[in-house]
């Protein structure tokens, strides 16, 4: 949910960058350090999405068998789901393309006001959770939403925005396209535009300009936001079900978890196939930009021209980028209205008013804040911590297996969240915690130990580029003044990768405080639930709508808040070093 402000990539390799070469060596305690992160990530994640992933294949006697794997095609029910699920996210890729390609476009190539403001208005979307703006756009977009009454009062008709899949591809765009928004604007602002003059002068001009300089150049950023798109579809669980639709891969998996038991082996099949599919998407990207030079020959130009937008041409941009922020936000303030909506039904707006549904969440649901601020704090804490430690074993040492950390910390990417929680199920079921009577799942053990794998790479990424900015030589020179290598990790690094590393942890909490899909699976105990849960809870209901809508505002004003501290903290770092 956060507000990325650099391409984002699913599982990013990270390297030392330019002439920096490892500090320190193969010294014991880094090697023993990669091996301490490695067994954590493997008993957190590797070892659960194996269990899943074995299940699949292994009868109730233990033995191994293919048969299990038949039922995803010969089942009625899986067969629809499973291609529901490709057909659902390839067409959300391509409709968040479409909203967003000409937004990023629009707002790097030409120079008109509020191109800026235009862009960050864009970038909204992820700050809402996913199943919460689904619950939004439907009074905006519903069947007797306000726009469909507008459109039956005016024109006499409806149109179904949100009914069967359509309904779940139309939300889905518009809450990850500015993952596509993102890459590709950067990418644009790194071309060289000696280029694009030099193509120009050559006669290319409009469209065949951007189709064969432009486009080329920009296509791995693309790549990789709408990959990025397409996997967090293909994942989601609680949009489908916030929509009632329930023949998707994802839903059916905590369906049949939860419904037939923790034993039924269809359940294990459709989480097998998740993953399969979430790693071959990744695979797939890779292999179509393989061996194909995206390079340009000098760096440092001015990014792609900028032109001035005049006449009719300034006329259709205006409209065509009010109109689509207007859609893209339509979520935030439908959710807006809702909270403070006392009845809001076959009405283009609520009425009466009231601020009582605020009342209500404080007074009724502080465990839920109180649930929230402990997981997502020890959370955000622990991935602090092995970020920063993670990033410098990769960038300031040659301990053999710092690359299998960066694969492994990065691999949750590719991870659906229903599917880690369903490993979990199976690997702590039975399980006490030491020297006690208390089940493991009936604690706050696993939801955390959930979290901090879940949002790792999150925190990772920062403290990478944090580290990345720290010269070794400045490490070097207080080791060759006298100081230890601890004393100048305490006195030097940590405190100039200190805003990296803060806002790993920031990113990590507020993305993990409307994380539902590890929730929804782990949590079985209303005293136990955190935010996401409550307010999935308060929307089963007709009358918890109002509630639902005013605890996620404070849910997205809780994701605002960390993300913009987040970056605020990011810049004032690098505004330092300068």
């Amino acid at each position: 949910m956060e507000l990325p402000s650099a391409p984002v990539e699913l599982a990013p390799p990270t390297r030392p960058i330019g002439n920096r070469q490892p500090a320190i060596g193969n010294s014991r305690g880094a090697f023993a350090a990669v091996i301490l992160i490695a067994a954590f990530l493997f008993f957190s994640l590797i070892l659960p999405v194996g269990t899943v992933v074995r299940a699949a294949f292994t009868n109730a006697d233990g033995s191994f068998t293919l048969a299990h794997m038949g039922g995803l095609f010969t089942t009625g029910v899986l067969r629809e789901a499973f291609f529901n699920s490709l057909f659902v996210a390839a067409m959300a890729a391509l409709g968040a393309s479409v909203i967003a390609l000409p937004l990023a476009y629009l707002t790097s190539r030409f120079s008109f006001r509020g191109a800026g403001l235009a862009y960050t208005l864009g970038v909204l979307p992820l700050v809402m959770p996913p199943f919460v703006g689904a619950v939004a756009m439907q009074t905006i977009w519903g069947k007797n939403g306000t726009v469909n009454l507008l459109l039956k009062e005016w024109l006499g008709v409806r149109v179904p925005f949100l009914e069967g899949l359509g309904g779940v591809i139309f939300v889905e765009a518009l809450h990850y396209f500015p993952f596509i928004l993102i890459n590709v604007s950067t990418a644009l602002a790194s071309l060289d535009g000696a280029m694009e003059e030099a193509a120009m002068n050559l006669g290319a001009k409009g469209f065949r300009l951007f189709r064969r300089v432009v486009l080329p150049l920009v296509l791995p950023g693309y790549a990789a936001g709408a990959l990025l798109v397409f996997v967090k579809v293909f994942d989601d669980l609680g949009t489908p079900l916030m929509l009632d639709e329930k023949l998707l891969l994802a839903p059916q998996a905590y369906l049949r978890i939860t419904n037939v038991g923790v034993d039924d082996p269809l359940g294990y099949v459709i989480s097998a196939a998740l993953v399969a599919l979430s790693l071959a998407a990744l695979w797939l990207s890779q292999r179509v930009l393989r061996g194909r030079d995206y390079a340009t020959a000098q760096r440092g130009g001015s990014g792609v021209a900028r032109f001035p937008l005049r006449g009719w041409r300034a006329v259709a941009a205006y409209a065509w980028v009010i109109l689509t922020l207007l859609v893209v936000l339509s979520p935030h303030l439908g959710l807006l209205l809702m909270s403070f909506a006392k009845v809001w039904s076959f009405t283009v707006l609520p009425d009466p008013w009231t601020a009582g549904h605020y009342a209500t969440v404080l007074e009724d649901a502080p465990q839920l804040l109180s649930n929230t601020l402990f997981y997502c704090g020890i959370a955000a804490g622990a991935d602090a911590l092995l970020a920063a430690v993670i990033a410098y074993l990769m960038l300031r040492t040659n301990a053999p297996g710092r690359g299998l950390l960066d694969f492994l910390a990065s691999a949750s990417l590719a991870v659906p969240g229903v599917v880690l929680g369903i490993g979990y199920l199976r690997m702590f079921k039975g399980v006490d915690v030491p020297w006690t009577q208390t089940a493991v799942l009936s604690t706050w053990l696993a939801i955390t130990l959930a979290f901090s794998v879940r949002r790792l790479p999150y925190a990772l990424r920062s403290c990478v580029a944090a580290l990345q900015q720290v010269h070794p030589s400045m490490e070097e020179a207080a080791q060759n003044l006298g100081a230890s290598r601890p004393r100048a990790l305490r006195r030097v690094v940590i405190p100039l990768m200190l805003g990296g590393i803060v806002a790993g942890g920031v990113t990590a909490f507020v993305t993990a405080a409307v994380e539902l899909s590890v929730v929804i699976v782990l949590i079985s105990s209303a005293a136990q639930a955190p935010v996401a849960l409550g307010i999935y809870n308060y929307f089963q209901s007709a009358t918890g709508r109002g509630p639902g809508a005013a605890l996620g505002m404070i849910a997205v004003l809780i994701v605002a808040l960390g993300t913009w501290l987040s970056q605020r903290l990011l810049r004032g770092r690098g505004a330092l070093r300068e």
